[in-house]
């Protein structure tokens, strides 16, 4: 493994709103990337695991996948699509991991302090979890890269709102963080050409272009926008981004999110080049589904 390769865990709950499975094909499509687990989220956390599972394997990789907490902090109710592997007829096939995601966590960037980056794209449950379980681990992951909030007005976003209390834990860890919210991006589109150029690598990439078209035909939209591939964007090619100083991020009890200047270790992502982005996530999903 090269000095400039990136260990990064996936934190997801994938199955829903199809964004998750496309940022696991970008990490699968990125050498710089070393993706050491994937630990799932919020609701059914053996489904999304199995999920995960099945789509590393049309990869041709293999990963750790650990299920991690079906409920929030104070067991609020889950939201569920209804859709969610539905497109697989034997995901119980899948074989996934055991142990506790939040144990995971904290072993991972224990045993390799300043190494080891998460990118959480769910519901912060389990990085609340792996918070409060150990002292350190603010301190020892190298940087938590978080898609959540919103950061233009008051309305809470998905993520933040269906665990404000594990957000409000992360935000308030002292980790290294960098969140990026729906005012950004929802700038980016995905369209059916993007799709087609994904359903036209391999097994993988017919799986994905399917999973995007039933998430189209849920919102009856043609097009959507990839909000998790995009905070995974924010990691990997940091210059297609403009950041805001450090600061830290304040979560209300609706899941509201503000961003206020100084006192932390916080930064927004402020801007993004939309079309840029997408061509760069269309590239790196082509290429985990050509290996």
């Amino acid at each position: 493994m090269s000095s400039s390769t990136m260990r990064v865990i996936f934190d997801t709950d994938i199955g829903s709103d199809v964004d998750d499975a496309l940022a696991l094909a970008v990490l699968l499509g990125s050498p710089e990337v070393d993706l050491v687990g994937c630990t799932t989220v919020y609701g059914d956390t053996l489904l999304r695991a199995r999920l995960a599972k099945r789509l590393v394997r049309l990869a041709n990789r293999s990963l750790a996948v650990i299920p991690g907490a079906a409920k929030t902090l104070t067991d609020r109710p889950v939201w569920w699509a209804g859709h969610e592997g539905r497109l697989f007829t034997d995901l119980e096939t899948e074989a996934v991991d055991s142990g506790d995601a939040a144990a995971y966590l904290v072993e991972q960037v224990s045993r390799a302090p300043g190494q080891v980056d998460v990118v959480a794209v769910g519901p912060l449950t389990n990085l609340a979890n792996a918070l409060t379980a150990s002292p350190s681990f603010a301190r020892d992951v190298r940087h938590l890269w978080i898609m959540g909030g919103r950061f233009d007005g008051p309305e809470p976003e998905h993520n933040l709102r269906c665990d404000p209390e594990a957000a409000a834990v992360v935000f308030g860890s002292g980790a290294p963080i960098t969140v990026t919210g729906l005012e950004i991006t929802t700038t980016v589109r995905m369209d059916a050409a993007d799709v087609a150029a994904i359903a036209g690598a391999g097994a993988l990439g017919e799986a994905l272009k399917a999973e995007i078209e039933q998430w189209w035909r849920f919102w009856n939209e043609e097009w959507n926008s990839p909000h998790d591939p995009i905070t995974v964007l924010s990691m990997l090619v940091p210059d297609l981004f403009a950041f805001s100083p450090e600061g830290r991020v304040e979560v209300g009890e609706d899941g509201s999110s503000t961003f206020v200047p100084g006192g932390g270790r916080t930064r927004v992502t402020v801007s993004g080049s939309p079309e840029p982005i997408t061509r760069e996530i269309v590239r790196r999903i082509v290429a985990a589904a050509k290996t």
